[in-house]
């Protein structure tokens, strides 16, 4: 005898496939809530002015988050992305009092890219979990940061390339820093390396199974390897955006980026479980920490409140995904 559900019922499994399926489609509608809710709220928030400085107030952060999202997408995570941040700019403003501007940047991009490759080879090579892996680095880089600047913040000059991508360009009333456009070229080349590319089906394959994965011909070491270098090339870029929005090292700054980041890609749909999500959500995920941070600042609510609505979006986020992975299986 078959039984046929009721229409009702049809549609909640309807809906929850479609989540299922577009796991950016969850955070898009709670930005677009978000922003309708804070612009009835407030007087202040609905203008360009505004927009402008939750764009600027974003760039650091997202684009930490983009390389945390490659590595989460592998079943990893990256506890130790802010502190190689902290280290590249650092680096960079040490150096620039040697070298040219330029060249500081790059030796600091590419020395961000080195440290994190070490922690990929660590995961690949002698199988360490990624959570002990990169918890141990934090510490390393951390330490390594201090002594390299004995302690101390390092200025920088406002008119030198380090500083360049602070600079804004106005387009009509909205003003747009360069560090704003490199981290739009950064979320479109990593979208497309994602989701056009063999390489980001390997990401994702890996991220969902990796020993079927390897039993199907993929070199999972190379593809986690190249995942920690990518990683820690955009966090070297991450340095050079954080010296354009304040020009000085400072070895104590940015002490949450990892936490920051993580939140974003995990508020975002990407699963922490790996092999689920992408840039869009992590994108939008950082939008919405900043939406809700700028609002509620805006109705003059208490930072500890606000920690306190973005810790319940992050379990939120972890609880759903949970529930379409149990309906996926």
């Amino acid at each position: 005898m078959t039984s046929i559900a009721p229409p009702k019922a049809r549609g909640t499994d309807r809906a929850k496939e479609i989540f299922a399926r577009s796991p950016a489609l969850g955070p898009t509608a709670a930005l677009i809530v978000a922003l309708v809710f804070f612009s009835i709220a407030t007087s202040t928030f609905l203008n360009l002015d505004n927009f402008s400085t939750i764009v600027g107030q974003t760039v650091v952060v997202s684009t930490l988050a983009l390389g945390q999202t490659l590595v989460i997408l592998t079943a990893g995570i990256d506890l130790a992305n802010g502190a190689i941040m902290v280290f590249a700019t650092v680096m960079m403003a040490k150096l620039s009092m040697q070298m040219a501007s330029s060249a500081a940047i790059l030796v600091g991009i590419l020395v961000a890219g080195g440290v994190a490759a070490i922690s990929g080879l660590l995961v690949t090579r002698l199988r360490l979990p990624p959570f002990i892996v990169t918890l141990g680095m934090l510490a390393v880089v951390t330490a390594v940061s201090a002594l390299y600047s004995g302690g101390t913040t390092t200025d920088v000059s406002a008119d030198s390339t380090l500083t360049l991508l602070g600079k804004q360009i106005t387009i009509g009333s909205l003003n747009i820093s360069y560090g704003t456009v490199l981290a739009a070229i950064l979320f479109l080349v990593m979208w497309l390396a994602l989701g056009k590319t063999g390489w980001g089906r390997h990401v994702y394959a890996v991220g969902n199974d990796a020993e079927a994965s390897r039993l199907n011909g993929i070199n999972v070491k190379g593809v986690l390897l190249s995942v920690y270098i990518v990683a820690g090339i955009v966090y070297g870029l991450a340095a050079w955006m954080a010296l354009g929005r304040s020009p000085s090292a400072d070895p104590n700054a940015f002490q949450t980026g990892n936490l920051d980041s993580i939140t974003a890609v995990v508020i975002g749909g990407t699963s922490l479980f790996g092999g689920r999500g992408g840039m869009v959500g992590t994108i939008i995920g950082a939008l919405i920490v900043s939406v809700l941070r700028n609002g509620l600042t805006a109705m003059q609510i208490d930072s500890n409140y606000q920690n306190l609505a973005t810790g319940v979006l992050v379990i939120l986020a972890v609880a759903f995904d949970q529930l379409t992975r149990r309906r996926s299986s």
